[in-house]
């Protein structure tokens, strides 16, 4: 299939073009930069650094993906953007390169949906299936699993994390670790449950998932016993079920972050007696 490249684009030598690349009016395309058989760029995207984009991915208007991280006395010499197929970029969305400072790689994986203004900042780990609505923004060195959907505006601290298959909500603030599958929201996010639609729609047998809501209240709703006990008493108790364990992994891996705990109804503090 041959390339479609609009008479006002910019593609400067040594860029690599697969089979079937559109680039539209007033696109810019850096010398480092590998595009996927199939992608699109719609118009007036700027494409630089070393930036790869993965197959039948469509970037739309406004969108720069590889622009230098934003951070102070940056080197971006050897840092790169990895950006997996079918995913769907909308306007004016921002994917930085990695750091010099940080692993050296921003990754995102594939069938992604990320609404406009959106923005992952350096040396962010992404997974695949995610969706971020409008406006949704990351800080440096974040990881965000498969499945992950964050509604509008939601912000997340540099360094944290939000396991498989969870939600954070609009206008919510993160700074701290969500577990896989759960949901939390608001300005200081905490854990309002756990994601029930988003485990039936995996197929999650349904003795796992009441397995699960039993393991969250342990954890999370209990008031007696310290956290890293309770925890510890759930892996005992679930061992043989895997969603539970994973969420347990997540929370006992070293981690930059706090685990984002429950709120519970009444009082002002998540649960907790540490």
């Amino acid at each position: 299939m041959a390339k479609a490249i609009h008479p006002t684009a910019l593609v400067e030598d040594g860029a690599v073009l697969g089979a079937g690349v559109e680039i539209g009016p007033f696109c810019t395309v850096g010398p480092r930069v590998k595009l996927g058989d199939g992608v699109r760029l719609i118009s007036h995207v700027v494409v630089g650094g070393q930036t790869e984009i993965g197959a039948r991915t469509v970037v739309h208007p406004g969108a720069v993906m590889g622009g230098e991280s934003q951070i102070r006395g940056n080197e971006a010499e050897g840092t790169r953007l990895v950006i997996g197929e079918d995913n769907v970029i909308r306007e004016c969305v921002t994917f930085n390169l990695g750091s010099a400072k940080g692993h050296g790689v921003t990754e995102v994986g594939s069938r992604g949906f990320f609404m406009a203004y959106s923005h992952i900042a350096h040396d962010c780990r992404i997974g695949s299936d995610v969706t971020f609505a409008n406006g949704v923004q990351l800080g440096g060195h974040v990881d965000i699993a498969d499945g992950v959907i964050m509604g509008g505006l939601a912000a997340v601290q540099q360094f944290g994390r939000i396991g498989r298959g969870a939600m954070l909500g609009g206008l919510s603030g993160c700074n701290e670790d969500i577990i896989p599958f759960g949901i939390a929201h608001g300005p200081h996010a905490k854990l309002a449950g756990l994601n029930i639609v988003g485990l039936k729609r995996r197929n999650v047998p349904r003795a796992n998932i009441h397995a699960m809501r039993a393991a969250y209240r342990a954890i999370f709703l209990e008031v007696e016993g310290k956290f890293d006990e309770r925890v510890a008493a759930a892996r005992q108790r679930w061992s043989d079920v895997a969603e539970v364990v994973e969420v347990i992994d997540f929370i006992q891996v070293p981690a930059k972050r706090a685990i984002c705990r429950a709120r519970i109804r009444g009082a002002d503090d998540p649960a907790d007696t540490e």
